[in-house]
């Protein structure tokens, strides 16, 4: 018995497309109202929750590839909203710390990321969105243990070789 793929009903398709349709709309404002793509309002959000952070750092915990992240942090330094400072536990890499301008920045956009994430789920009931976030989170479990088998598989098969 052959299953056909409808995209449309294929439940990580339906995720990716709207995980990037809340994000055009969120980008949209957040370029408009403050010059920033959204990779970089994600560096500037992580950066600002940690003391400084790795560019591995905020690569693992965004899912942003490594040369997206650069490139981010590359214009938020040039703007000076973010700074390099050597890294005392690893001499090989430095940390991105924000900058007061930075910190300044942070300080307008939160409240609107803020405000953009209740027009979204308005219409929402509390406990449905609790239930929603748990279940993300289970999701996002899953895919991580899918992953690391993944990956455990690709490389028995290369040892294998």
């Amino acid at each position: 018995m052959t299953t056909a793929l409808t995209l449309d009903n294929f439940l990580p398709y339906r995720l990716s497309y709207t995980a990037n349709l809340v994000s055009d709309v969120v980008a949209r404002s957040y370029d408009a109202l403050f010059g920033l793509k959204i990779p970089e309002w994600r560096l500037v959000a992580i950066a600002a929750e940690a003391d400084g952070v790795t560019q591995q750092a905020i690569s693992a915990r965004s899912r942003m590839d490594k040369v997206t992240v650069s490139r981010a942090a590359i214009a938020l330094v040039e703007r000076g909203l973010l700074e390099r400072v050597a890294n005392p536990a690893d001499k090989r890499s430095h940390l991105l710390v924000l900058t007061p301008a930075g910190r300044d920045l942070y300080a307008k956009v939160a409240p609107r990321a803020i405000k953009l994430e209740r027009s979204l789920f308005v219409d929402f009931d509390p406990a449905e969105l609790d239930r929603f976030m748990a279940t993300l989170r289970r999701i996002d479990a899953a895919a991580l243990e899918l992953e690391a088998g993944i990956i455990a598989a690709e490389s028995a098969d290369q040892q294998a070789l």
